[in-house]
């Protein structure tokens, strides 16, 4: 019996080969990672504007999705996934990479705002603030004007690594908060970074 109810996890990043590597899509590696341990697999739904999978982690059938609409615009595919299965938005994990947060830690968090992130900016404008979020930490360039650049580049990979391993505390973080609760999650999840 679950504690805590999450219907979809939701991964941001690019779309594109050229993406696939960059800091920025931190949060479909989050995902993708999610549907190889509970062996999901993605495949394009046009309805959502994205590749979605169904896992089940603690007994609980999860909607994981990729929005393919580029950052900027992810709420657009988050809403129609929400509106067609009638997800509310305090059951959405979302999952992005945050510059703001030093490489290899994760947070755990509900609602708030979009700190500076465009796509959840846009997440805020479709569903509003209350959601979950896991903030994957990708550290920062010191320069506010080499900002784009950054999250558009692959990291070196010793960084690259301590993303990975973030993401997998991460990982545990969102069962430990389904089968015993947020807090248990969040003390979890911040005690290690």
């Amino acid at each position: 019996m679950s504690v805590a109810t999450l219907h979809a996890i939701v991964g941001l990043g690019n779309p594109g080969p050229e993406h696939v590597h960059t800091r920025h899509n931190a949060g479909f590696w989050f995902v993708d990672a999610l549907a190889r341990k509970y062996q999901g697999h993605f495949r394009a739904h046009a309805k959502y504007h994205g590749e979605v999978c169904r896992i089940e982690i603690a007994g609980q059938e999860i909607t994981l999705l990729k929005p393919q609409t580029y950052m900027n615009r992810s709420g657009l595919s988050v809403r129609a996934l929400c509106d067609y299965l009638k997800i509310p938005s305090h059951h959405v994990l979302a999952a992005y990479d945050e510059m703001d947060l030093p490489l290899g830690t994760a947070r755990f968090k509900f609602g708030g705002g979009a700190g500076g992130h465009n796509g959840v900016r846009d997440l805020v404008t479709h569903l509003g603030a209350e959601f979950w979020r896991m903030r994957l930490g990708i550290g920062h360039p010191g320069n506010k004007s080499e900002v784009i650049d950054y999250v558009l580049r692959r990291a070196p990979a010793a960084e690259e690594a301590l993303i990975h391993d973030s993401i997998t505390r991460a990982m545990e973080a969102v069962a430990v908060y389904l089968e015993q609760g947020a807090e248990k999650a969040m003390n979890g999840l911040h005690g290690k970074s």
